[in-house]
């Protein structure tokens, strides 16, 4: 059967949407329309019932086409013998990346991998670098692990030019995440340059700087604040290249993006092509041209929730999925026991499988950039560059994201959100499935693995309000 011809003497109708909005309207029989379809972000983003087709879509897809994303699992065991043991069945079972979480790294959630040069070259023993992406997850000592991989990679002599690697620099995620930095503000902005020239001079590849908006969506904040520190992040990073004598046309390449999706689809969807576009305006307004965006997306933490676990396995389902149709080059599904501990090899298979499935059997990354002309979701992408833009603009005003945080600017606008998103919950505006309705009678036995939790550094020089990472079932009191 020829699709193109099946329906070619069939006319449709011209939709019409006053037509729609009153048919809408008799349906409700009174009920307010406001109300009842029209619904709005965080941010105040109003999000309509229906949209049209996009009048001029654009096209914001991940970076390589020719693959799948980089399929990331999370290594995070305390354990370097069981995280290498680990390493080797994520990678022999069809993961293609490897996301490293040390200990003390504001995403590592209380858990990590012991932080020294020899657990690094431990758990890599087996790993073909050539073939493997490789990321360090943001930590106070990003810049020592970088040396500490450099070494590695000398001592086995890897071709550079094979190599796929994110070295998780990213001092504004370790400042709102921790709430310190090890040297002041003024000496970091003198010295990373430093690091960064020898970075160069050594010919590393890879993305040696990070913007990291993790750790300010799990601490609260909305989709534009995120973003908007994202923003800031990269902006800084760029005027330290700039200091290190870099061109930025050639610098900017090698700074990378991560952020969080959540359970919601097509907000997750627009935050990451409109990172994209947000990227390639700042690189505009530096005028170079723009290079596109390296971006790596993690299910989102603050959306776990302790109780009925398996509801977790949905959640990080349809965030991964947004996560993939909305462009990401590298993703990573957080096991669904996370918040009940150290999670196990089965919730570990069952985080690495969802992505397998979505690559290879429903070919999510066969269509390249599927919400192009979307309405809704163009729409959405506008709007959260424009509400990300302005948060921007706000931080730079502020002296820029260290300054900020320092002077605690940041944390009020997202502890705001973060206590306003709380509310809803508690009013009943927004529910969790399985904790606050729909709970099951008795609770599962949850298996995870012995590991006990690091409480957070404390050593540092400067200090700001940290944010640390805080589920919506904590915040509501429904986790117990």
């Amino acid at each position: 059967m020829d699709t193109r011809t099946v329906f070619s003497d069939v006319e449709f109708a011209v939709g019409d949407r006053d037509q729609w909005i009153a048919l809408a309207q008799k349906a409700l029989a009174g009920a307010s329309f406001e109300e009842t379809l029209v619904s709005h972000t965080d941010d105040g983003i109003r999000i309509e019932p229906l949209y049209e087709r996009a009048a001029t879509p654009e096209f914001l897809a991940r970076q390589n086409l020719d693959s799948p994303w980089i399929m990331a699992q999370r290594i995070d065991d305390t354990d370097p013998l069981r995280a290498r043991m680990q390493i080797k069945e994520e990678i022999d079972q069809g993961a293609t990346g490897l996301a490293l979480v040390f200990e003390g790294a504001p995403n590592a959630f209380g858990y990590g991998l012991p932080a020294s040069a020899e657990v690094l070259e431990t758990i890599l023993e087996d790993v073909a670098l050539n073939r493997t992406y490789l990321r360090i997850d943001v930590h106070p000592s990003s810049r020592a692990m970088a040396d500490w991989l450099v070494a590695i990679l000398t001592k086995r002599r890897v071709d550079p030019s094979k190599l796929n690697l994110s070295f998780g620099i990213d001092p504004a995620a370790i400042f709102a995440g921790t709430g310190r930095l090890r040297m002041s503000i003024e000496a970091l902005q003198a010295s990373m340059p430093q690091s960064l020239a020898h970075f160069f001079a050594l010919g590393v590849p890879g993305m040696l700087l990070e913007a990291d908006g993790r750790v300010l969506h799990n601490a609260g904040a909305t989709e534009a604040q995120e973003l908007g520190v994202m923003l800031a992040s990269a902006v800084a990073h760029l005027r330290l290249f700039e200091e290190a004598r870099q061109a930025l046309v050639y610098a900017a390449p090698h700074i990378g993006f991560s952020l969080s999706v959540d359970q919601d689809q097509f907000l997750s969807m627009a935050k990451i092509r409109a990172l994209r576009k947000l990227w390639a305006r700042v690189q505009q307004s530096c005028s170079i041209a723009p290079s596109p965006a390296t971006i790596h997306a993690e299910t989102s933490y603050r959306m776990m929730t302790l109780k009925d676990p398996e509801t977790n396995i949905l959640r990080t389902t349809l965030a991964g999925f947004a996560a993939a149709t909305g462009g990401a080059d590298s993703i990573s599904i957080l096991p669904h026991t996370i918040a009940h501990g150290l999670p196990d090899a089965f919730a570990r298979r069952v985080a690495r499988n969802t992505q397998l499935i979505m690559a290879r059997e429903s070919h999510l990354g066969f269509v390249a950039d599927p919400a192009s002309g979307s309405g809704a979701v163009e729409a959405l992408t506008a709007e959260l560059c424009e509400a990300a833009w302005r948060e921007f603009q706000k931080i730079e005003t502020e002296g820029g994201v260290l300054r900020s945080l320092a002077e605690g600017h940041i944390q009020r606008r997202v502890q705001e959100a973060r206590d306003r998103r709380a509310a809803e919950y508690k009013a009943g505006k927004h529910t969790l499935i399985g904790t606050t309705i729909y709970p099951l009678a008795v609770e599962p036995e949850v298996a995870t693995l012995a590991a006990d939790r690091h409480p957070a550094p404390t050593d540092g020089t400067v200090f700001c309000e940290p944010l640390p990472p805080s589920r919506l079932d904590e915040l509501i009191g429904a986790d117990a």
